[in-house]
């Protein structure tokens, strides 16, 4: 069954129109709707192009500004660096898989820590962190695989494995998780 995708219309005066309960919302309310794992797209008023990529980084730049920043200048200038870079088709998918990663990890902590019975917080802490390290590697050698391969011709290897005890379902939202 697929999920009506929610539309909000950005207005030139920059007021963001959520067409689903008709009225005015604010980008911290855009923000909520990530939370909580809903579908939308953000599109123009008048020329209907879709600027939900562009809304989705403002959002970031506010957070950024905001408290503890999540990415550090050396970060973003080498992010920076990627766009032009013949690799930077690669960088894309890449960071997405290394979130992917990073969330089912964030997933299986939980669930280890919720039914932790007769293990310190630090052993099991110390083997989640061998498990992280070890699909670190993994996601990055076949990356490299594949970037070598695209460069000689063949054909790369599939997507990066999971490794063991990872979930191969998409990760959802953190804070649904946490609730």
């Amino acid at each position: 069954m697929a999920q009506n995708v929610r539309v909000i219309k950005k207005y030139p005066n920059r007021r963001l129109y959520d067409t689903e309960i008709s009225s005015y919302i604010t980008l911290e309310e855009v923000r909520q709707l990530v939370l909580d794992g809903e579908i939308f797209e953000v599109r123009d008023a008048k020329t209907n192009e879709d600027l939900t990529r562009s809304v989705l980084l403002q959002i970031i730049a506010e957070h950024e500004q905001q408290g503890s920043p999540m990415f550090s200048v050396p970060l973003l200038t080498q992010i920076i660096r990627f766009y032009g870079d013949a690799l930077q088709g690669l960088m894309g998918p890449y960071l997405e898989r290394s979130m992917q990663v990073f969330l089912e990890q964030q997933q299986q902590f939980r669930k280890q820590l919720t039914s932790m019975v007769g293990q310190t917080p630090w052993a099991l802490f110390n083997e989640l962190t061998a498990r992280n390290m070890e699909l670190w590697q993994n996601l990055q050698r076949s990356m490299v695989d594949g970037t070598a391969a695209r460069g000689s011709g063949k054909p790369g290897p599939g997507p990066a494995p999971t490794g063991a005890g990872a979930s191969a379902t998409t990760a959802r939202s953190p804070h649904k998780a946490a609730r």
